[in-house]
């Protein structure tokens, strides 16, 4: 992949972080789905994704590579809550509450990221799959984009 390319793809992945952040506030402010712990880490992920692909305009490796990683966090993140805090009946005091509380995000930018549900309330489908999956394939996406800019050829 050519340096140019490397870039394009870097800027494309901060564009597409960013809108994913910015779908997910029009679905919690036009179409009530109220985001659990988990939703808001997932979201602050993105918004750091989209940081680290900026860093990598200036130094591709160093930002894909940390785009990459929090990627991996973010399908994580996304696996978690699809398989382990949907089925919970509280999803208080998790280590996505504790990530959140940590930053003060919640509290400077509530509408964006406050927990505003629990998860298991926030189990919701959009186009007939389940909201997590949604964020989970963007973050598999990001992380296959960044091995690709990684990729020596």
């Amino acid at each position: 992949m050519t340096p140019s390319r490397k870039r394009g793809v870097l800027a494309l992945t901060a564009l597409v972080a960013l809108a994913a952040v910015g779908a997910a506030y029009f679905t919690q402010h036009v179409w009530g789905m109220q985001p659990c712990p988990w939703c808001v880490l997932q979201r602050l992920i993105f918004v750091a994704i989209a940081a680290a692909a900026v860093l990598g305009l200036l130094w591709p490796t160093g930002g894909a590579v940390l785009a990459g990683l929090l990627a991996a966090s973010g399908l994580a993140a996304a696996l978690w809550q699809h398989f382990v805090a949907a089925s919970a009946e509280s999803c208080d005091l998790t280590l996505a509450d504790r990530i959140m509380a940590a930053t003060g995000l919640d509290g400077q930018f509530p509408e964006v990221f406050m927990a505003m549900s629990s998860c298991a309330d926030a189990k919701v489908d959009l186009f007939g799959l389940p909201y997590e999956a949604w964020s989970g394939a963007l973050f598999a996406a990001t992380l296959v984009a960044m091995v690709a800019v990684l990729r020596r050829r």
